[in-house]
């Protein structure tokens, strides 16, 4: 059994400053994690975080940037697991299209199998619609202009 997340939103910002928003380290640090992303295809890069033992997870996520279109899409692999196991493999992408004023943004998290993701799938569904976005919103929201 396979499960993908997907969500969207509209900003009343540009393109091209909701793209900075996904690919400025600095600012990916403030809605997401700390990191250090670089948006080059090919890039490998960590995003880290507080670890949960319960659940297996040693606080990072192992990426590489598989394609960037700027203005456009991004994509990444997102790999976590506990101590270099990893236990779910997936791919993370966004999606900007200009619309009356703003963009529509649209994430893809694909790529969890089995039940053993189905607990990342939950947890990660939510929290990216819930916790992760409204982080970004009040971000961009704060941006002028």
């Amino acid at each position: 059994m396979r499960r993908d997340i997907r969500h969207q939103w509209f900003f009343n910002h540009s393109p091209e400053t909701v793209w900075r928003f996904l690919t400025d380290p600095d600012l990916i640090a403030q809605w997401l994690m700390e990191n250090d992303f670089k948006p080059v295809v090919g890039h490998k890069f960590q995003f880290t975080t507080k670890p949960k033992v319960k659940v297996k997870f040693d606080g990072i996520i192992y990426c590489e940037v598989l394609e960037v279109d700027p203005y456009t899409k991004l994509s990444y692999s997102w790999k976590g697991g506990s101590k270099g196991e990893i236990t779910l493999d997936s791919v993370v992408s966004w999606t900007l299209t200009p619309r009356d004023g703003g963009t529509d943004l649209v994430l893809e998290h694909k790529g969890f199998k089995g039940m053993k993701n189905y607990l990342a799938y939950f947890f990660m569904n939510i929290g990216w619609k819930a916790k992760v976005m409204k982080r970004f919103s009040l971000l961009i929201g704060s941006f002028q202009k």
